[in-house]
């Protein structure tokens, strides 16, 4: 803890309000990518993140940002930025989506800023990470589970690309990207965007410097890292020191074993030292397919774990990963992964069973810390769709974001209903249904919860949920990687599973026909996608649950009254109030 040895003492009002200055800057950034990006994706979804680094590559910043976006990535993208390009200039801006240097997968175009003052001297990096809708891969999808390497994969790979220079685009890489992604007017619309963030990102540090001057910025950095690093250690020295691992089992895809791929964690809690150990080089080489991680996701995979295991208050930047050692193996399946190994799925499937993994590890070293495994993503409830409207004459793409639950439950509380996936942290939005019927043609026929797909426990999983939908003009492509059908989430402490994930097409005949887990499917009219996300697991023994609890679950429809009899002892009479007796025999036999 020696950053702020020479610098000039703040005191903890100030540090206060400077946090709160560059939270705000991010927030700014945020906003702008929210209220002018074209895409769904963005717009309707929020699948996006900002940031801001210091120009020693740490994380500082990074308000309501997507955990799996930011934890790791940022810091080997801007460190990536000057290894290709020594001398920044101000007014230059730079693409990067190549997950072999530093973004999280080719889907998640980052523009990159260097914040430099008028003498030439570079402070700080702005970046703002959009999700695409199509970034010209083979195929109308940003998940390419099937991919067997890079090239198959087909995605444009910007390894750091200068795009502006003194404020000006520069043309040959736009008209490249206008000439192979799909919908091109879509992408130029999102492109601007995210130059737009990143620009409002600089010009608000420019301007806090010019209030108080970069030397005050310089020492807040250091402090605010020395805080927020002991806030990490005190968060420590709270959990149980011990080791202890755990194995989650992501689904076979093409390019797999015939058993899907085990993902072993190994966690090492010392909290005497303020140190917590994840070790991941326990693992398969990467795969011929597009499921492994890269050096971003496989980082941020194993931290998002730790941070949902410890007091959710302390700060995510620099500070606190001077306390988290992450072991990875190159070219392993959730490790640092070589040229041409296919990331193209990285931010979600691979990456959650680590994030699971972790949680569910320090679960088990003792009551009351870590979490269950949240339920497994990429259903086509969250499918990408694609297609031909033959009313407009035009053409479409984008991801959907119909539902996605899959929450785990903690030590103290349910499940959080609407988390999406453990990576996002529920910060992406769930599509208004009218909307999305809106800007493409089709309709969704259900979107409900389904009763029994929580994860039984003290603290019960989120439900699953079923959404089924198809096109009302021309066919329509849609893109999936689903996982957690054969391998639903686990619980934890004696908790019970989630519910499974399905994917099928209902025929216009009214018969569903179940799709392979990774798959590109074409629906034509009168037809529908069935769509299950997973529920997630459960914490605790479901029969210490409150009966109280138990009768209202039941009311609601999360429940049913068998299962409340079967799985959590709970008896009720036909006025759906416990039976306190009958309950009392059945928890007692």
């Amino acid at each position: 803890m020696a950053d702020s040895a020479a610098s000039k003492q703040i005191d903890g009002v100030q540090l206060a309000i400077l946090n709160n200055r560059l939270e705000g800057i991010a927030r700014k950034m945020a906003n702008t990518l929210l209220r002018t990006g074209r895409s769904g994706v963005l717009n309707i979804a929020r699948d996006f993140s900002c940031c801001i680094i210091t120009a020693d590559d740490r994380l500082l910043a990074t308000a309501e940002s997507l955990p799996i976006h930011v934890l790791s990535g940022p810091d080997l993208m801007a460190r990536s930025i000057k290894e290709f390009h020594p001398n920044l200039k101000k007014g230059d801006a730079f693409l990067h989506n190549s997950p072999y240097h530093g973004c999280s997968h080719p889907a998640d175009h980052t523009l990159i800023v260097p914040v430099i003052d008028d003498d030439g001297v570079h402070h700080f990096t702005v970046l703002a990470k959009a999700h695409q809708a199509d970034c010209g891969n083979s195929q109308p999808t940003t998940y390419m589970g099937n991919a067997r390497d890079v090239y198959e994969e087909g995605a444009l790979i910007f390894p750091g690309v200068k795009i502006q220079e003194n404020y000006e685009n520069i043309g040959d890489m736009i008209r490249m990207c206008m000439l192979r992604i799909r919908v091109p007017e879509q992408w130029w619309g999102d492109y601007l965007a995210m130059v737009g963030a990143a620009r409002i990102g600089e010009r608000e540090l420019l301007s806090l410097a010019d209030e108080i001057g970069w030397d005050t910025l310089h020492d807040f950095t250091g402090q605010w890292f020395d805080y927020t690093e002991n806030r990490m250690v005190n968060a420590i020295a709270k959990m149980p020191s011990g080791k202890t691992s755990w194995t989650s089992r992501h689904d076979p895809v093409p390019g797999t074993p015939v058993d899907g791929i085990p993902i072993n964690v190994t966690v090492n809690v010392d909290a005497s030292a303020g140190r917590i150990a994840v070790d991941l080089t326990d693992n398969m080489d990467a795969l011929p397919c597009g499921l492994n991680l890269s050096e971003a996701c496989a980082r941020t995979a194993a931290m998002i774990g730790v941070f949902n295991s410890i007091d959710p208050s302390v700060p995510k930047n620099d500070g606190a990963f001077r306390r988290i050692d992450i072991h990875l193996k190159k070219n392993a399946i959730c490790g640092i992964p070589e040229h041409p190994t296919s990331c193209s799925v990285a931010t979600t499937n691979v990456a959650d069973r680590v994030a699971n993994s972790v949680q569910a590890a320090i679960a088990e070293l003792e009551e009351g810390f870590g979490m269950a495994e949240s339920g497994a993503i990429l259903p086509a409830s969250v499918g990408v769709v694609s297609g031909y409207d033959p009313m407009l004459k035009e053409r479409y793409v984008n991801q959907l974001f119909l539902a996605m639950t899959g929450g785990a439950a903690a030590p103290g509380t349910d499940a959080w209903i609407t988390l999406g996936h453990v990576g996002n942290a529920g910060l992406c939005y769930q599509d208004s249904i009218e909307l999305d019927e809106m800007r493409h043609p089709m309709l969704v026929k259900t979107r409900r919860f389904i009763t029994d797909s929580e994860g039984a426990g003290k603290q019960k999983g989120g439900p699953g949920m079923l959404v089924e939908y198809g096109p009302t003009r021309g066919d329509m492509e849609v893109a999936f990687v689903s996982d957690g059908t054969h391998n639903p989430a686990k619980g934890v402490r004696g908790a019970g599973r989630g519910g499974s994930a399905f994917q099928g097409i209902r025929g216009t005949d009214g018969s569903v026909t179940p799709t392979e887990n990774s798959d590109v499917v074409t629906l034509h009219e009168g037809e529908t996608i069935v769509s299950h996300c997973c529920g997630g697991g459960g914490y605790g023994d479901p029969v210490e649950r409150d009966p109280a609890r138990i009768e209202k679950d039941v009311r609601e429809g999360w429940i049913s009254r068998d299962r409340a009899r079967d799985i959590y002892r709970v008896a009720l009479t036909d006025s759906g109030e416990v039976d306190l007796a009958a309950t009392t025999a059945l928890r007692g036999a």
